[in-house]
């Protein structure tokens, strides 16, 4: 069994900002994927299903950002599971916009989310870093980050978010690199 978590924040106001990337992956996979509807459950919402051959846990986290890690420590302790089992999807201001790339383990950048689950569970699991572009200046960051994707950028986000759905099979079961590769394939 895995735990994907999507991390944004919740309500409708975020819905569409650059910071919730995490909660659209989420989301789309669970659709694309035929999950069952989600549960209120460790603080968040929650949706179970397959993927492949591999039983997959969603977890969208509805304590804020920074908070992020209490919810996600308390589903890996109910299931008994390791952070080798957790994959956390979140967006990345050093990656270029609708960039996707795996990484294990590592630093937070300055990620709230991150640095939430890294003090809950340490910093061994797995990251979809989905990527939002630098607005050029530090202080345009939270401007940015909490901004709205623009309308120009609907097409490219929905492509984005369909591929990593499409092509989560491979990190179900453990194919980091096919997964990046395929996912970028399908964007060109």
């Amino acid at each position: 069994m895995q735990l994907w978590v999507g991390l944004g924040n919740p309500g409708a106001k975020y819905a569409l900002n650059r910071h919730n990337v995490g909660y659209m992956a989420c989301d789309t996979i669970a659709e694309v994927h035929g999950f069952a509807p989600p549960q209120k459950k460790f603080q968040g919402w929650l949706s179970e299903g397959r993927i492949g051959s591999e039983k997959v846990l969603l977890l969208k986290p509805a304590t804020f950002m920074n908070e992020s890690g209490r919810s996600v420590g308390e589903a890996l302790r109910f299931y008994k599971l390791s952070p080798a089992d957790l994959t956390v999807f979140h967006d990345e201001l050093d990656l270029a916009p609708m960039k996707v790339k795996v990484k294990q383990g590592g630093g937070t950048a300055g990620h709230n989310g991150l640095r939430s689950i890294d003090q809950h569970l340490g910093r061994e699991f797995r990251r979809i870093r989905i990527g939002i572009g630098h607005p050029g200046h530090k202080d345009r960051v939270t401007g940015h980050v909490l901004g709205n994707y623009a309308k120009a950028e609907q097409d490219d986000l929905a492509e984005m978010l369909g591929a990593i759905a499409s092509e989560a099979e491979w990190l179900a079961s453990g194919d980091d690199v096919r997964f990046m590769n395929d996912v970028a394939l399908r964007q060109q």
